[in-house]
């Protein structure tokens, strides 16, 4: 850092920088003295006003960091940092972390999470809809934005994808997973009706279940790895899943330290043994069992071991598995607890032991996993060994059994794993072919304890290769970028760990040599440690401890890691007897309830156990029996390490052939405590995994990147009027940044974006920070002035308006006063009248009431009266009209049926004889002739029936004229009655009188009806033998004729709208003519 950069700013503001601290790692503090070259120390003022001397080397490479602007800090992507060193992204993450409450935020392709230790309402299903089809930067940094990236370019790219979430226990590796597997079941949906994606979820219940513990840093610490493959169709749905696992601990069913727990079904089985169809289980809760009690308290403080039970069994039911495997699933585990109690009785001074036939644990155990009582009493306490001649069966030590115990345990409870897994990727397993899958890896994270061993090698190595093949992605990252934005690219070197993965793995590495000790008879870990010694104390990433010569120190990428050699061979060889093994063989569990026959089988072929009477001696004992030939095929078991080694290559093949995604979880506090925040421990695991080495390599290149339009956004204020007026952004940014930064390798202006050096944004911002505080000072003296001038004006004014408003209050007053007794006297005047008046008008009001009610009462006797003769006499009109055309219309349609059937027989006689005749020219001329005397004579017949039709229609004009003026008579008449209120005997006549013209009316109207139908009948017959005969081809020498027949229809047809034919009633049936 140049010394330049550490000098005060003006204007009253100071330099901030980071200095290292015992107790929070990194402390703010600004500069109050400028810096000189050949200073020793620099004068600094804290946060809390103390001022220090921080002391510098004399060549300068110990000056402090600088602090980032405050309007960079919380941003949420660190690359986004001006500055980008350690104490900058410890700040950023905390601020964000505290204050903002955001756990998650981006360190360029890398998620950074932290476990809030509290349940946030951030992952319900409309938040997973929310980020879907969103990009990445476009919201707030989350896990379903990771998810959905990965989603997107699995369906833009067509390649598949990797999530890895690494970090260490406790962390939230799991829950991240878990999460990111919801988000895939949710917007990758499965087409079909499998409901795989219910099935893809309820496999973490079950992996939980049987693979997380309680530990000191955790309480649902996964204590595996697992890679987990989800796979889609061409049109992106879920199809299925698989799923790979890694390094299960196996040395935590038989172990547990204090305040930690053994897997978490082990307790739930016990939580629930007292169901009915548990009853064979015969166990009690977990406090009596040797391999569940070790670590002190058995429950979880806000965890229902019994409700997690039920979840777990319904997840199996789910995913297929039947009850009977469900029951020999709980036997096995249950076995499993009364192996761990089985009471071990020492002989002889401890060489020899034995376990008595009676023991209830032993019974449970052997009839659970339906084994052979006597062989596994034996075989529990001996020991077989072969050599060239002879057969040796030796007994065992105390500590031999209970390790031999513990062995078979571990052996059990891994074969049991192993099988569920299996069972889990059959139900996931599909048929349809896979387009592509997205893999979600959930993995240890770096691990150093204050004694390490065989787990923790085996942990950190796989967290080297997974460092190394996350280098190598971010680095390829960068130079995309680079390229693709046309900018000059300059090598950048990053930390390559592939030294520290070749001391491990390679030929005569530590796993090599581990092997091959493996291999020697009698190999202790005490010789392993000296070959390491004599090997790789060259190496520079292995050191020797001074004080040990039982362990080794490997320079790891994230910190230096002391391991114990203790055990490392015990474990590398896994080995369970061979007795015991065979005697599992025979179980009835595996075989009849789980169809596995090969549940129990070890990975070698081994020779069956040999039958143990009751009476055989706890001495050794030598026979004579030469061994059996072994098999050709028999080859060495592979140890753990190297099933561990190959396992990580093909994961890391996986992940290569894959575009990964990272997601890094912190842990942010030992204690567990929501939303706390300790720098120590963060610090730590963001060095551990891999987040500052992708900040390092940003920071070697250009770190800050701004598109041109969010660049002249944001500091337009330094720029001249001229220059703004331009019209090409690009050129605008080019300008300002020549005449500000002089130094252009400082800057590199891209296709759609300008990358800047680390520092270059903090000066840009130092730039408008001072051009804003210029401008404030100008502002803050015009308008101080202002203010004052503004201030004596208001008081000025303040004075002669109290003045003014005083005078007029006292003069308001006595007016009021005057208003006040004027008023009184009128109001009473008002009263006093006001109050005589409504009680005249109420008077008046009431007598008009009675009057208008007693009128109206009369009135409405005689209208209620009339109204119910006039509606009865309209009942009758209407039923008597619909008694009538009901019956014309039964014999009408009876009449119409008669005369089709009679005309259609008629019609075909004559159409049969019609058809002979007109085959001769005779006939021709004879019709022709014929149909001309027809025309005239029809038109003859209309002319007569137009004049009769009109006639008629006088005869009903001159009635209806009649009618109405009898009608009015009457109506006259009858008002005059009401009037003078005459006698009844009048009404009545008068009634009779209407009555019977109504009569005369109606059978005028029927006479009128049954004249038009036959008019009406006659028109269309003749329209149809003039228009039949018009279009005959035969007789088209008579169109002339037949214009002048249609002209005299139309004219007809006119004379009728003419002379006012009376239109249907509605109420009557339509008239309907007769076909021919």
């Amino acid at each position: 850092m140049a010394g330049s950069g550490l000098r005060r700013k003006g204007s009253g503001g100071y330099t901030r920088v980071w200095i290292p601290d015992p107790n929070e790692v990194w402390r703010s503090a600004e500069i109050i003295k400028d810096y000189k070259e050949g200073d020793k120390s620099l004068r600094l003022k804290l946060e809390d006003e103390t001022v220090c001397e921080y002391p510098i080397d004399r060549q300068g490479s110990q000056l402090p960091f600088l602090r980032n602007p405050d309007i960079l800090v919380g941003e949420n992507d660190l690359t986004a940092l001006s500055y980008l060193h350690e104490p900058a992204v410890l700040h950023n993450l905390k601020v964000r972390f505290l204050e903002s409450n955001h756990i998650y935020t981006y360190c360029g392709i890398v998620l950074v999470a932290i476990n809030p230790y509290e349940q946030l309402p951030i992952y319900e299903q409309d938040v997973i809809y929310a980020y879907s089809g969103q990009n990445m930067g476009d919201m707030d940094p989350h896990i379903f934005a990771v998810a959905e990236e990965a989603y997107k370019q699995m369906a833009r790219d067509e390649k598949n994808q990797s999530i890895i979430v690494s970090g260490e226990s406790g962390a939230g590796k799991t829950v991240s997973a878990k999460y990111a597997m919801r988000f895939f079941a949710t917007v990758g949906g499965s087409a079909s009706d499998t409901n795989i994606e219910a099935k893809v979820l309820a496999s973490s219940p079950i992996m939980e279940a049987i693979g997380n513990a309680k530990t000191t840093r955790n309480d649902n610490s996964s204590r595996f790895g697992k890679y987990i493959q989800i796979g889609f169709d061409k049109r992106y749905h879920i199809i299925g899943a698989n799923m790979r696992t890694y390094l299960l601990e196996k040395s935590r069913v038989v172990f547990q330290a204090e305040d930690e727990r053994n897997y978490h079904i082990f307790y739930q089985l016990c939580a629930s043994a007292s169901l009915p169809e548990f009853k064979d289980l015969s166990l009690t809760c977990a406090e009596d069992f040797f391999y569940t009690s070790q670590g002190g308290d058995t429950s979880i403080d806000g965890v229902d071991d019994a409700d997690d039970f039920e979840k777990t069994r319904h997840a199996f039911t789910l995913l297929g598995v039947k009850e009977s495997h469900q029951m020999a699933i709980f036997k096995i585990i249950a076995s499993i607890l009364h192996l761990g109690n089985l009471e071990i009785q020492a002989e002889r001074d401890g060489d020899a032991c034995s376990i008595s036939g009676q023991d209830e644990h032993l019974n449970n155990f052997c009839s659970l996993l339906g084994v052979e009582h006597s062989q596994m009493q034996h075989w529990l306490c001996h020991r077989k060994f072969v050599t060239t001649a002879e057969t040796y069966v030796k007994t065992m030590s105390v500590q031999q059994v209970v390790n031999a115990r513990n062995a078979l345990a571990k052996h059990i409870y891994a074969q049991l794993f192993n099988w569920i897994v299996e069972h889990v990727n059959k139900a996931l397993h599909t048929t349809i072919k896979q387009h592509s899958f997205i893999g979600v890896l959930d993995i240890y994270g770096f691990e150093t304890f204050e004694v390490n061993s065989f787990e923790q090698f085996c942990i950190n190595y796989a967290n080297e290769k997974l460092q190394q093949q996350f280098n190598l992605h971010v680095f390829k990252l960068e130079q995309e970028e680079y390229m693709k934005e046309q900018i000059p690219w300059t090598l950048i070197d990053f930390y390559d760990n592939q030294p520290c993965i070749d001391l491990i793995e390679a030929k005569l590495g530590i796993l090599d040599l581990l092997d091959e000790e493996c291999k020697v008879p009698k190999g202790t870990d005490q010789n392993w440690a000296q070959k390491l010694y004599d090997r790789h104390s060259a190496s520079q990433h292995f050191q020797k401890p001074r004080m040990s010569n039982t362990s080794f120190i490997v320079v790891h990428f994230a910190d230096k890691v002391e391991y114990q050699c203790e055990g490392f061979l015990e474990k590398n060889r896994d080995t369970v007897y061979e007795e015991q093994i065979n005697i599992l063989k025979a179980s009835k569990v595996k075989a009849e309830r789980l169809e596995r026959p090969d549940l129990f089988h070890d990975e070698k072929d081994s020779m069956p156990a040999p039958p143990v009477g009751k009476g055989t001696s706890s001495k050794i004992s030598v026979r004579s029996a030469r061994p059996a030939v072994k098999a050709a095929n028999k080859e060495h078991k592979k140890t753990v390490g190297h099933q561990f080694r190959n396992s990580l290559h093909l994961l890391m093949e996986t992940l290569n052939a894959t575009t990964p995604h990272y997601v890094r979880c912190i842990k942010p506090n030992d204690e567990k405590l929501p939303f706390k925040f300790d720098p120590k421990r963060a610090v730590q695991q963001l060095r551990a995994c891999g987040v500052l080495e992708t900040i390092r390599i940003s920071a070697a290149g250009y770190p800050s990147r701004w598109s041109y339009h969010d660049f002249l956004n944001r500091y337009r204020v330094l720029m001249k009027k001229r220059d703004i007026s331009k019209n090409d952004k690009k050129q605008i940014c080019k300008t300002l940044l020549e005449n500000l930064i002089t130094d252009p390798d400082k800057f590199q202006f891209g296709r759609t974006k300008i990358f800047f050096r680390a520092g270059q944004v903090a000066y840009l911002e130092k730039l408008r920070a001072d051009k804003f505080r210029a401008a404030t000072i100008m502002i803050q003296k015009t308008v101080r002035g202002w203010l004052q001038r503004l201030k004596y004006r208001r008081m000025k004014e303040a004075a002669v308006t109290i003045q003014r408003y005083t005078r007029g209050h006292l003069a308001r007053r006595l007016a009021d006063h005057l208003r006040k007794t004027r008023a009184a006297i009128i109001f009473q005047k008002q009263y006093r009248m006001l109050r005589i008046f409504r009680a005249f008008q109420n008077i008046r009001q009431a007598t008009i009431t009675i009057q208008a009610f007693a009128r109206g009462m009369f009135v409405r006797r005689v209208y209620h009266k009339i109204l119910l003769e006039h509606k009865t006499t309209i009942i009758q009109k209407h039923a008597r009209a619909w008694l009538a055309r009901k019956q014309f219309l039964r014999l009408r349609c009876a009449t119409v049926v008669l005369q089709c059937y009679y005309r259609r027989m008629k019609a075909k006689q004559e159409l049969k004889a019609l058809k002979i005749e007109a085959r001769s020219a005779e006939h021709l001329k004879r019709l022709n002739i014929g149909m001309e005397n027809k025309v005239v004579q029809l038109q003859r017949k209309v002319d007569e029936q137009n004049k009769e039709y009109k006639l008629l229609n006088e005869q009903l004009s001159a009635l209806t004229s009649a009618h109405s003026t009898e009608m009015k008579k009457l109506k006259k008449e009858l008002e005059q009655y009401q009037q003078s209120q005459g006698d009844g005997n009048q009404l009545v006549d008068l009634q009779e009188e209407i009555e019977s013209l109504q009569l005369e009316l109606k059978k005028a109207h029927s006479e009128r009806k049954i004249i038009e139908d036959a008019y009406v009948k006659e028109k269309d017959l003749l329209k149809k033998v003039s228009i039949g005969f018009l279009l005959s081809p035969k007789n088209a020498r008579f169109s002339i004729l037949g214009r002048k027949t249609c002209s005299t229809l139309l004219a007809s047809t006119t004379d009728e709208r003419d002379l006012g034919v009376r239109p249907q009633d509605e109420h009557e049936p339509p008239i309907t003519g007769l076909h021919l």
